[in-house]
């Protein structure tokens, strides 16, 4: 494998990676890397395919009115323009329609069905991206006389319905080797077989259907995707330049991100929100002015989805926050718009790692909504052991839609946590990730990162390599995004550094802000920016082992951000106090402290070892460090023996002074600060080389010699300049290292 890999100019610590996806010979290797037509398998094999493609070239052929009946989404619109285009190329004229959402539902509608044949006399009616689910109205169809041609790739239901073809890659009666189509590649299968050949100039839609349905990226959908994104960049749509031109994408160098970050949400918009056609039209005008009017149409449909994702978000989140610990969440709100529900369901999916079904609850007290899972619970399954309670329901491992009587929504949601729980479903296992260990900063080049590309392109089935940083310092830290929604850091490493980009980890800031060393995985990138390159990484996830540590040190503001957690506040000195009343705030009674997650350790003590009793007592595993400092130890020091040396002469010379009115003068013309004096006279104090009477220090006469060390208060500031050095003056990492040992 070796040598074909630097053949490529592939770097050799991908062989591992390869491996992993069961690529291991050269034969395999080469098909991996030369993805092409011939990867594109006979559509012949489809069951059905030979009887659909006699009946829609007959409809063609006898001028009947053909009808494609598309779906909302960015696959079902992209279905609908193949399929559209392909009988068209015939010399058909298709009439097309996308079901409404909010009207139609997903899927056959009879009424809808009942329209065309009784009111506009449609002879053939082909489905695109849906189908196998509507039984009814197909049976209704084709009892009046209506063929119906399936294609689809949704899951098959135990009763097919009885069309005149059901073209589906998984078809139990077929010979399909692929079935991991999405419903454009059905489309395309389709097409191919009609034209006789394979139609490329599609692929470009092709390639925007499949990325944005999430479906694997392997075996022909990888061939499929390669040769549609070199089809979109030389592509002939207006309506797709002008939609890149929208969304800011350079047209010449997109890819399968592009696509799936920037073309698909703002084609699922159209849907989301109302009608899907104009997505249709979009794809397929060859007006220039039409393409504009409608890409500005699409982005303004994206950008209100955004703001209705977000407000639903938030509401939804705080739902989260106030309900007891479930296995599964169970949201629901009036009114909260049925189209958002899916994307608003994965976001908490991303935030708590749980589960999640959103519904909104219109007036009629039906609540409507869909689901999101993670990939140890199938959330079709689940949903069928309680199908009685819904009035309509389907969907597959990872999301599923459905609706219900509102009043049954806590039932639902206790039926969920017993099923999780009977059934002894592990939601805390996230997912398994193939990583590789990260190359040294140094290696870390453009070059190396353009290579990763050559593994594309990149979605389910076929992830990005992933890398393993482990050991490396987080030196900046700053929330990014109009909402502060994302991280911008610098990770650092034997001091080298390298930018690190993590999305939709606001909220975790602090977590970043450890002065631990992080391990984090992430794929490798290259952030573009005023046409200047350099490498980035797109964190995925990240772990903080043993006590963290974090570094508040010079901010004392910052007291009132620690508040919201149940801290143990730990102080030394009363002058430092939080004056905040709350009962959670210890005094350094060491007797008194007790085990709890979180210590705030609010000043310096005079010896750092109590630092180290307060954590093995806590036994904190989130340490705050403040060591607050109104004295100043370190910077301020001791006074030098010069200083003491003046002091003592006016000590043999006066028989006394009343400090406390002549500190001041004494302090100016001795040219010390009243805080040095005051120490001085302390020391002296407490060696006898003074006496101090109501305030008044008198000399005494002939004193015993005694080293300065011998004063308490002059060990106790010596104390205090190490520990401050130690607590306070040291670098984060020398700071980790003492505490953590």
């Amino acid at each position: 494998m070796i040598p074909v890999l630097e053949q490529r100019k592939i770097p050799a610590q991908f062989a591992s990676w390869l491996w992993e996806k069961g690529i291991r010979t050269e034969e395999e290797l080469t098909e991996f890397f030369n993805p092409d037509v011939t990867a594109f398998h006979d559509p012949f094999l489809m069951h059905d395919m030979a009887k659909g493609i006699t009946r829609i070239q007959e409809g063609i052929a006898n001028g009947e009115k053909i009808l494609i009946y598309g779906d909302y989404d960015a696959d079902g619109i992209t279905s609908t323009t193949v399929m559209k285009e392909a009988i068209e190329m015939l010399g058909g004229e298709p009439i097309i329609y996308i079901p409404d959402r909010f009207m139609d539902g997903y899927g056959p509608n009879e009424q809808v069905y009942r329209y065309f044949i009784e009111e506009q006399g449609v002879q053939l009616i082909i489905t695109v991206d849906n189908g196998v689910a509507g039984y009814k109205p197909v049976k209704y169809a084709m009892e009046a006389g209506v063929d119906v041609v399936i294609t689809d790739h949704h899951e098959l239901p135990a009763q097919l319905p009885e069309a005149l073809a059901v073209i589906h890659p998984r078809h139990p009666l077929g010979n399909y080797p692929f079935g991991d189509l999405a419903g454009v590649g059905v489309a395309f299968k389709v097409a191919t077989a009609l034209l006789g050949s394979n139609p490329l100039e599609l692929l470009d839609l092709v390639a925007i259907g499949t990325i944005a349905d999430l479906v694997s990226l392997t075996g022909e959908n990888r061939a499929l995707v390669t040769l549609g994104l070199q089809v979109f960049r030389e592509t002939d749509r207006i309506g797709l330049v002008k939609l890149c031109e929208v969304a800011e994408i350079d047209l010449y160098k997109v890819d399968e991100t592009n696509i799936g970050f920037g073309i698909a949400p703002r084609l699922n918009a159209l849907g989301r929100l109302e009608d899907a056609t104009p997505g249709v039209h979009l794809l397929t005008t060859f007006d220039e002015e039409q393409a504009e009017e409608l890409a500005h149409f699409v982005q303004q449909q994206n950008e209100k989805r955004q703001n209705i994702v977000k407000q639903i978000g938030q509401e939804a989140l705080a739902m989260v926050e106030q309900m007891p610990n479930h296995s599964l969440y169970v949201l629901a709100k009036k009114d909260w718009h049925e189209g958002v529900l899916g994307i608003v369901a994965s976001r908490i999916v991303e935030a708590t790692g749980k589960p999640a079904l959103v519904l909104g609850i219109n007036d009629k007290g039906i609540a409507k909504g869909s689901g999101r899972s993670v990939g140890q619970l199938n959330l079709y399954e689940a949903l069928c052991e309680e199908k009685d309670l819904f009035l309509a329901f389907g969907g597959h491992h990872m999301a599923a839609g459905f609706s219900l009587e509102a009043t049954l929504l806590p039932e639902l949601q206790e039926r969920l946590d017993a099923y999780i729980e009977r059934e002894e479903i592990d939601l805390t296992k996230g997912k398994e990730v193939t990583v590789l260990s990260a190359p040294d900063l140094s290696d870390i080049q453009l070059e190396f990162i353009e290579s990763l590309a050559k593994l594309g392109p990149f979605g389910t089935d076929n992830e990005a390599p992933c890398f393993l940083f482990e050991n490396y310092q987080m030196q900046q830290v700053k929330q990014i995004g109009a909402d502060k929604t994302h991280l911008k850091l610098v990770a650092e490493k034997n001091q080298q550094t390298i930018d690190v980009l993590a999305f939709n980890k606001g909220q975790e800031i602090e977590e970043f802000m450890t002065v631990n060393p992080l391990a984090f995985i992430g794929e490798l990138q290259i952030n573009e920016w005023n046409d200047r390159k350099k490498p980035q990484v797109l964190l995925k996830d990240y772990e903080v082992k043993g006590l963290q540590v974090f570094d508040y040190r010079g901010k004392k503001q910052s007291l009132t951000q620690v508040r919201e957690q149940d801290a143990l506040y730990v102080y030394w000195d009363e002058k430092v106090k939080p004056n905040t009343g709350d009962t959670w705030q210890y005094r350094a009674d060491l007797a008194g402290l007790t085990p709890r997650e979180t210590v705030v350790l609010v000043d310096c003590p005079v010896n750092s070892q109590e630092v180290r009793q307060v954590i093995d007592i806590t036994k904190a595993s989130r340490l705050y460090c403040f060591f607050l400092s109104e004295e100043e130890y370190y910077l301020n020091g001791l006074p030098n023996r010069q200083k003491f040396a003046r002091l003592y002469q006016l000590t043999r010379q006066v028989e006394e002074v009343d400090i406390r009115y002549k500190l001041p003068q004494v302090a100016s013309a001795l040219k010390l600060s009243q805080k040095e004096l005051i120490f001085m006279i302390q020391v002296f104090f407490e060696l006898g080389f003074v006496r101090i009477d109501n305030g008044v220090m008198k000399k005494v006469v002939d004193p015993l010699p005694h080293p300065l060390e011998e004063s308490p208060s002059y060990k106790e500031r010596q104390q205090r300049i190490q520990t401050e050095k130690q607590l306070l003056y040291s670098q984060p990492q020398e700071l980790y290292t003492w505490l953590a040992q």
